[in-house]
C-alpha cells in the first residue's frame, strides 16, 4: 500500500477539509527501511531527480569518531534507543540509538536508513 505524505483530510475542529487537486507523484512517500543488527547488506534506491540513495538494510560494524581518528568496531548489541523500544528487541539501528562496541559504549549519529553507513561517537 503506498504512503503519502500530505494532510489527513480533516480540519482542527474534526470537519473534513476539501481537495483543492488531485493526488500528485511526489506525495508518495515510502516504508520505513528497517535498518538490523546483521551481516553488512546496503540496498540501492532510486529517488527523485534520477538519483539514488544507498539504504542500509544490515550492518556489523560501525565507523566511531575518536579523538585519534576513525576507528571501525563491531557492534555487539543494541543497548538503548529512544525512538522506540520495540527497535532495542529487534536489534534495529537508527540515529540517536546506543549501541554496545567492541570499543565500549556509542551512540550512533548518522542516519542508516537513509546514508547507507553507520557511523557513531563513543560515549565513554
Amino acid at each position: 500500500m503506498a504512503i503519502w505524505h500530505r494532510q489527513n483530510g480533516r480540519k482542527k475542529t474534526g470537519g473534513r477539509t476539501r481537495s483543492y487537486r488531485k493526488s500528485r507523484k511526489h506525495d508518495l512517500g515510502s516504508e520505513f527501511s528497517e535498518p538490523q543488527l546483521d551481516e553488512k547488506k546496503v540496498e540501492k534506491k532510486d529517488t527523485r531527480g534520477g538519483n539514488n540513495k544507498n539504504v542500509v538494510k544490515g550492518a556489523e560494524t560501525i565507523n566511531l569518531a575518536t579523538d585519534d581518528g576513525v576507528v571501525s568496531a563491531d557492534i555487539e548489541a543494541v543497548e538503548e534507543n529512544d525512538a522506540n523500544p520495540n527497535f532495542v528487541r529487534r536489534s534495529l539501528l537508527t540515529k540517536g540509538a546506543i549501541v554496545t562496541t567492541s570499543e565500549g559504549k556509542a551512540r550512533i549519529t548518522s542516519r542508516p536508513g537513509q546514508e547507507g553507513v553507520v557511523n557513531g561517537e563513543l560515549l565513554e
